[in-house]
């Protein structure tokens, strides 16, 4: 790593920082994020519920009408992130937050209240199309409001907050009817819109359209009375002087086409992982594999130890380095994902009742056999909560921290919007294939998850600068000038203010 990579020449004076507007800031948009990670998940108590023989028949699903159930929200993440191209620049983050609960509740009032799979279907799609939007504008809005010593604590908390919805769902799938789950999960998005709109706006947003004191004021509120803004607006209106609007031929240049290919890739790479599908599909994946615990309680197990390695993330952020724990989060679901394929593989897909019998003829006769089976039906959990442990340390809450930090700014909305919207076609392809790879086996999808992980170890060798410490100026001047993240000013106020 060069030097001058590792020296911060961009100095401010110590201020007197206060956080608790700042973090009551984050959580109102946060609340965004909980229903994102709730709605991703739905399916999972639901499906077996709509595939029952004693489920409504005018919703019961066969396969392909539940492979579209459970992939059609990504369709809607895919539109929610192309949309946010638009909003994102025309009406600015904290707008198009929230303006994404208006289809999150309609869709989850049709789902609560469906009497044809049309009507799950759109809905399912409008609260995909929520999720596409929050998961765009989100990570940018904190970003943009978070000073660089929170910022990578704060960066993560879209992904821990999704990941609470996630577990809030599995935990209430246990006993609530499918149809109450969806009226819970439009509570969050009503709570996000009457917050929200108390909070203001990012302050980069309103230096851009050239509102200065509405930025400054923004800045002591969510600061505190006794810090100085005047640096810190110095600073990024140095960093706004510099951006001119970008001509297709200028995309082709180093400082905006390296950041976008990179954040597109990570989201790409991160879908690939198999994250979704697996999520999605929880429930059905425990019950083919045949694990001791009912499928249901394996899965909230493993959305506890997916929060709680989220939360173990957030703490790192800041300390080990975003690479350190991209590297870890590679190798923790490469091991995971290979023993799944080895095991799925070696041991013939259960279910079928000459199976069953001939397990149950082993238990009784042979207690060494009975121990050798319950130790193997043990496999699938534990590596399932390595993998979901190692995804939410690195790839999933850094994927959306590193898109907010090295997108430059004149193209941070729009490219942000493109990279949910890549993100999310390559989830619905995925999350639909996943059940047709199933009839080939578990150890199918296992493999191709177990190679996708390497990949992701190379690019984060090659590709993935490490922007712990930095400010968003600072990594902006990094591809800037090819691999220095030293800022040199046209304007000497700007080095004299700080």
């Amino acid at each position: 790593m060069a030097k001058d990579e590792r020296t911060p020449l961009l100095r401010t004076r110590k201020e007197k920082i206060r956080n608790s507007r700042l973090l009551l800031a984050v959580f109102s948009a946060v609340l965004g994020n909980f229903s994102f990670g709730y709605s991703l998940v739905y399916p999972s108590p639901v499906l077996p519920e709509l595939q029952g023989s004693d489920s409504d028949p005018r919703l019961r699903m066969n396969t392909t009408q539940a492979a579209l159930f459970g992939s059609i929200y990504t369709l809607g993440a895919a539109a929610g992130g192309l949309g946010s191209m638009l909003l994102n620049d025309m009406l600015g983050r904290k707008m198009s937050i929230i303006i994404s609960a208006v289809p999150s509740s309609i869709g989850y009032m049709l789902m609560g209240g469906a009497f044809n799979l049309r009507m799950l279907y759109v809905g399912r799609f409008l609260t995909g199309l929520a999720g596409g939007m929050t998961a765009s504008s989100i990570p940018v809005y904190i970003s943009e409001i978070s000073h660089k010593a929170v910022r990578g604590a704060l960066g993560s908390c879209p992904q821990i907050t999704a990941v609470f919805g996630s577990l809030t769902l599995y935990i209430l799938g246990l006993w609530v009817p499918w149809r109450w789950l969806a009226i819970a999960g439009a509570v969050p998005a009503v709570i996000m819109v009457v917050l929200l709109s108390f909070m203001p706006s990012s302050p980069r947003r309103l230096l851009c359209i050239g509102r200065e004191e509405k930025a400054e004021q923004a800045l002591r509120w969510l600061r505190g009375p006794d810090y100085d803004p005047n640096p810190e607006l110095s600073g990024i209106q140095h960093s706004i002087r510099m951006q001119k609007k970008v001509s297709w031929s200028e995309l082709g240049t180093p400082e905006y086409y390296k950041p976008i290919l990179i954040s597109v890739g990570m989201r790409f790479l991160q879908q690939m992982t198999g994250i979704t599908p697996i999520l999605i599909y929880l429930q059905t994946i425990f019950t083919k594999s045949k694990v001791s615990l009912p499928p249901q309680y394996d899965a909230a197990l493993v959305g506890v130890i997916r929060l709680l390695s989220v939360l173990l993330a957030a703490s790192l952020m800041d300390k080990a380095g975003r690479k350190a724990l991209l590297y870890t989060s590679s190798m923790l679901m490469f091991l995971s994902s290979l023993t799944l394929t080895i095991t799925s593989h070696s041991t013939p897909c259960p279910g079928s009742q000459n199976r069953t019998a001939l397990n149950s003829h082993y238990a009784l006769g042979n207690g060494t056999t009975a121990l050798a089976q319950t130790d193997t039906t043990l496999i699938p959990v534990i590596s399932t909560m390595v993998f979901i442990f190692g995804y939410a340390m690195g790839w999933g809450p850094i994927t959306w921290l590193l898109m907010s930090e090295v997108l430059p700014l004149v193209t941070r909305g729009v490219a942000s919007g493109l990279c949910v919207m890549v993100s999310w076609l390559t989830a619905f392809a995925l999350t639909y294939a996943f059940s047709h790879m199933l009839d080939y086996g578990l150890y199918v999808p296992y493999l191709l998850f177990t190679v996708v992980c390497v990949l992701g170890l190379l690019f984060t060798a090659v590709c993935i600068p490490e922007t712990r410490g930095r400010s968003l100026e600072e990594i902006e001047n990094y591809f800037r000038t090819g691999r220095s993240f030293t800022i040199t000013s046209r304007s000497p106020s700007l080095l004299n203010s700080t």
